[in-house]
């Protein structure tokens, strides 16, 4: 499907960004306010899925039914970005915010890197947009300037290695899947991982002022907010692209930090939102057009109002085993003509 950029792929590119531009300078203010990494982590992540749980049962009551295979995989790329998580956090306890949006903006070097192995063509647009925008980081941070703890680096790296997992593994997932089922069940997964862990910890829940638990309260809100738009554009326009427009939530935090914090943007660091605006202004018509998708939509097929098992076979076996074994399955005598004709659809569709 080759249409022109919606008004949704537009506004989803636009948001998503800026709300993860702000989980930086909230979650100083969370540290600030005395609170521990962990307990700010399931604080927060607790909070986006209760908030999705509520908008889903009373507008969007159709995007909670999941089929197994779907599950699995968000359960998969929730437990990813869950103990990614856990890293950011720990890792910005060490860290000046800025020192820790630098490292964390990395993984779009692991985005970059694990999207030509699994496939993905880089033009050379695409490399340049991202040299442009990781030297647009460097200079919008000002680089590394001082003192700093190795094992906070080493965890905002952890963090950036598996936040670039998140976005190849959700582009998979997403195939078969509206955008919205996959926020709500990734970010319940992510809540039950992070509890686990603060639980594992056993640390006592210190008293937190009004000022802490609003800063964490916005966490959440942003949180379940950026997974929306991400997954969202993840699904219409890829991981790739996503991710090249995702990188200016940098600039969003040194604006944040600026207003909140107090901080003053600097000749150098102006320099860097105006490389990061280059690279923005060369993206073209076909980077953020929709990407044509085997989505199975909740309509009856089995005649019980919910698809299949050969079907749910059929979709996993198509995002994650490939053509062959697809091939394999299409050739099942115990398939229905409509069954049939939808996994034939999902054979002849692209991949990326």
């Amino acid at each position: 499907m080759n249409e022109r950029p919606g008004t949704r792929n537009l506004i989803a590119l636009a948001l998503y960004p800026t709300f993860l531009g702000m989980a930086p300078v909230l979650g100083k203010l969370a540290l600030n306010g005395q609170a521990d990494p962990f307990t700010i982590a399931a604080l927060r992540t607790i909070a986006a899925a209760a908030i999705l749980w509520v908008i889903y049962l009373i507008f969007w009551r159709k995007y909670i039914f999941i089929y197994p295979a779907g599950l699995l995989g968000c359960v998969m790329v929730g437990t990813v970005n869950g103990i990614g998580s856990l890293f950011y956090y720990n890792g910005l306890n060490y860290l000046d915010a800025s020192v820790a949006q630098l490292l964390n903006s990395t993984y779009l070097i692991f985005v970059v890197v694990l999207a030509a192995a699994d496939g993905h063509k880089l033009t050379q647009r695409t490399i340049l947009r991202a040299f442009l925008a990781l030297i647009a980081v460097s200079l919008i941070t000002q680089g590394v300037q001082r003192e700093f703890n190795w094992f906070g680096v080493g965890l905002m790296i952890g963090n950036a290695i598996l936040f670039a997992g998140t976005f190849i593994l959700s582009q998979r997932v997403l195939y078969e899947m509206p955008a919205q089922t996959v926020a709500l069940y990734v970010l319940t997964t992510m809540a039950v991982v992070v509890v686990i862990a603060r639980l594992i910890v056993s640390r006592e829940f210190a008293p937190m002022d009004s000022e802490t638990l609003n800063a964490i309260l916005a966490l959440g809100v942003t949180t379940a907010l950026a997974r929306l738009t991400m997954f969202f554009s993840v699904k219409r326009m890829g991981s790739l692209q996503t991710v090249l427009v995702g990188i200016s939530e940098t600039a969003v935090a040194i604006l944040l930090a600026f207003l909140l914090l107090g901080d003053q943007l600097s000749a150098v660091q102006w320099l860097g939102v105006g490389v990061l605006l280059i690279s923005l202004l060369l993206i073209r018509r076909e980077d953020i057009r929709s990407r044509e998708t085997g989505e199975m939509l909740p309509v009856p097929i089995s005649g019980i109002g919910f698809p299949s098992i050969s079907f749910k076979r059929a979709a996993f076996t198509r995002a994650f085993l490939g053509d062959q074994a697809m091939q394999k399955l299409s050739e099942r005598k115990d398939l229905t003509p409509e069954e049939a004709e939808m996994i034939r659809q999902l054979i002849d569709s692209p991949r990326s």
